[in-house]
């Protein structure tokens, strides 16, 4: 360390850091623009400039190292006539309306402005030639004609990332930055990783609108894979090491939050893909599917060695119902030293893993084997069969219980309250699916109302079972459907028809049967005051004959009047953000809260009731998990060639993974790049000046 005066005040400085470096430190404002914290400086703005007693002319703050003793002062008149120069020759290309600019109010360039006084009026405006040069695309916008030159983006794609497509290239007797031929970001070996738009002061190169969440912490909208992740997992960290083969590290990072990872990585409704940036490119990265690949090929689980078992609590807690959400809140709470009995109707342990979800897509042995695991890390108790009714009894006997029976009653829509026996709730049908039921005749005709996957669940089961016909009805529109897009195409593949935007306006019957179904086309529909309301296209009626009608319109709570939960008008329990209800020491989550969900926001709110619970019972309520030593990032990519051109793969080969895997944008590294502080930072508060002269 060592010791210099900044406008009066001494300051200690870490010996090798540049002067202006040693004043920001010190909570000292000192302009800059073409420097920043995470680049190497070129001194080219002229706005640090600073004077320094025993020099003879102003000097550049970034290209100062300090030296014991050194005098320095940064507001001086000649130090603020050269920093006024610097910034109205920087200004003189630049656009004067900055409200039309989506950085306007967050915009270095804006506050440098007001800091030193310099107003929308220039003492000369340049037109330049090449100001518009520049391609945008779906992840990156380019508004070139801001582009004050500072380098920063140039710097960035090559000092930080190793990549360097970005250039300063010159036309018409004038610089800008550009790519070479001044192609599209695409056209390169852009790695995509936005750090330019990162380092860059003003709206030149931003990120294009509506591409990450708003409402959150940047930090985590940045990063929209693990932001999209109900549970938040550390998907690029899983993906980076499933890519170099190392999986019982990838599997150690996203058991810190999941229990049931194969049997996600078999149905989870991977929302991170939708939401992953590469798929404005071309297409999402296969997240699911490494996940699976790495389960699978884990043969160490060293993830097993670190987990913690807290000694017992003497605290009992009951969790009625044995799916994903009321295991995993088991799992935890178990841990966490409490007796734990878990109490399901069914004889098998699973809830909607083992009875709704088709086997064909999740084999009842990967449930099986995930309910072993988390018994084998803590012993907790199962207990099947077991219908409550009522949880007065499990109250007084019990310190807290946690519900979690999810949503297992069909509901339907008014139009089908008639009690046809040959009409089906969706949910009903998979349940008797997976328990070997014939409930589909052979060669039959079949008709599924409703557009989401339980009815693509129930559509294909009943093709496998020997249905003839089947067909599913949707309100929707192809486009806004609410399965997944590959159980539409499987669908169709195994030969299900799929009528979209329709309404079945009645219902035929015979003798107490169903025998078909009078639909109209919909033009349009929304759910207001009374319920859905239809727009119809007049002179589409028809009509449709089936053997089975299967309505798959929604699940709602399975418990009834008297078992005592506090229930919302909708028919769901109500339950706050802790998951705690209006009953004392009853909690609730899953579907019985929100409806139907899926998997992985199931697991995700029972870690949110365990930690709720353990804290009710006088614990922490941490239930954070450390199974893999995490590393500081390297911030270098280097260049893959053709990068934007690689294609996605299935991943059933350990090349392939790694492959897929190498597709990733790194959207991980931008939160590691410091963010300026504007000079109205809190961290430059002014300080009373004691005067050396």
């Amino acid at each position: 360390m060592i010791n210099l005066v900044i406008d009066g005040r001494i300051v200690e400085a870490v010996e090798g850091r540049n002067l202006l470096e040693a004043a920001l430190d010190a909570g000292i404002y000192v302009p800059h623009l073409c420097a920043h914290p995470d680049l190497s400086s070129r001194g080219s703005c002229k706005l640090c400039t600073v004077e320094v007693e025993g020099n003879a002319k102003p000097v550049q703050a970034c290209e100062v190292t300090p030296t014991e003793g050194m005098v320095v002062r940064t507001k001086t008149p000649a130090v603020e006539k050269i920093r006024n120069v610097a910034l109205e020759l920087v200004l003189a290309p630049h656009p004067k309306d900055c409200t039309s600019c989506r950085a306007y109010l967050n915009c270095e360039l804006q506050a440098l402005m007001q800091y030193t006084g310099i107003t929308h009026s220039r003492l000369r405006s340049i037109d330049k030639k090449t100001a518009n040069i520049g391609v945008s695309d779906n992840v990156v916008s380019k508004e070139m004609f801001r582009c004050i030159q500072c380098g920063r983006c140039v710097q960035a794609c090559d000092e930080l990332r190793g990549v360097g497509v970005l250039h300063f290239n010159h036309a018409q007797g004038e610089a800008y930055v550009g790519t070479w031929g001044d192609v599209s970001l695409s056209e390169t070996d852009c790695r995509f990783c936005s750090a330019c738009v990162e380092v860059c002061p003003t709206g030149a190169i931003m990120d294009a609108p509506g591409l990450f969440a708003s409402g959150v912490p940047k930090a985590l909208a940045v990063v929209p894979c693990r932001n999209g992740c109900p549970a938040h997992t550390d998907i690029p960290l899983y993906l980076q090491l499933a890519g170099d083969g190392r999986y019982a590290d990838s599997v150690s990072v996203f058991r810190e939050k999941l229990t049931f990872p194969l049997s996600l990585g078999y149905v989870c409704s991977h929302a991170c893909e939708s939401d992953c940036k590469r798929g404005k490119i071309d297409f999402p990265i296969s997240i699911r599917e490494v996940k699976r690949f790495a389960v699978e090929n884990d043969t160490e689980e060293s993830w097993k060695q670190r987990t913690w078992v807290e000694p017992a609590s003497g605290k009992r807690v009951a969790v009625v119902g044995g799916g994903p959400a009321g295991l995993t809140g088991a799992f935890y709470l178990a841990r966490k030293g409490h007796a734990v009995t878990v109490l399901e109707r069914m004889p098998k342990a699973g809830g909607m893993l083992t009875y709704g979800i088709p086997k064909y897509r999740l084999p009842q042995e990967v449930v099986d084997a995930e309910v072993d695991t988390l018994l084998q890390v803590v012993p907790f108790d199962i207990v099947t069969d077991s219908e409550i009714d009522d949880i007065a009894g499990l109250t007084a006997e019990y310190d807290a219980v946690l519900v979690a029976v999810g949503a297992q009653a069909g509901r339907r829509p008014t139009t089908f309250r008639g009690s046809w026996a040959n009409a089906v709730n969706g949910v009903d049908l998979c349940r008797d699916f997976n328990t070997g039921q014939d409930a589909v005749a052979s060669g039959s005709t079949v008709t599924v109302y409703g557009g989401g996957n339980v009815a693509f669940d129930c559509a294909r089961g009943a093709k496998r079972a020997g249905a003839r016909t089947v067909r599913i009805l949707c309100l929707e529109p192809a486009s806004a459907m609410l399965a997944d897009a590959a159980e539409l195409r499987e669908a169709i593949a195994e030969g299900i028809e799929i009528i979209n935007s329709v309404a079945v306006t009645a219902v035929t019957e015979v003798d107490g049967l169903v025998t078909g179904l009078d639909l109209q086309r919909v033009q349009s529909f929304h759910f207001g005051a009374n319920g859905l309301e239809l727009t119809c296209e007049p002179g589409s009626e028809h009509h449709v004959s089936t053997d089975l009608l299967v309505l798959a319109t929604g699940q709602g709570a399975g418990f009834g009047q008297g078992f005592g939960l506090p229930v919302r008008p909708n028919g769901l329990a109500a339950a706050d953000f802790d998951c705690a209800t209006a009953v004392s020491g009853v909690f609730a989550v899953g579907d019985v809260v929100t409806g139907t969900k899926t998997v992985i926001e199931a697991i995700a709110g029972a870690r949110r009731a365990a930690s709720s619970i353990d804290r009710f019972l006088g614990g922490n309520g941490n239930i954070e998990d450390h199974f893999f030593d995490r590393e500081e990032h390297d911030p270098s990519l280097g260049i893959i060639p053709d990068f934007s051109s690689m294609t996605r793969t299935d991943c059933r080969t350990a090349a392939a993974v790694a492959d897929e895997t190498s597709r990733c944008l790194h959207c991980e590294l931008r939160p590691d790049i410091e963010t300026v502080k504007y000079w109205t930072d809190s961290a430059y508060l002014p300080l009373k000046v004691v005067s050396t002269r």
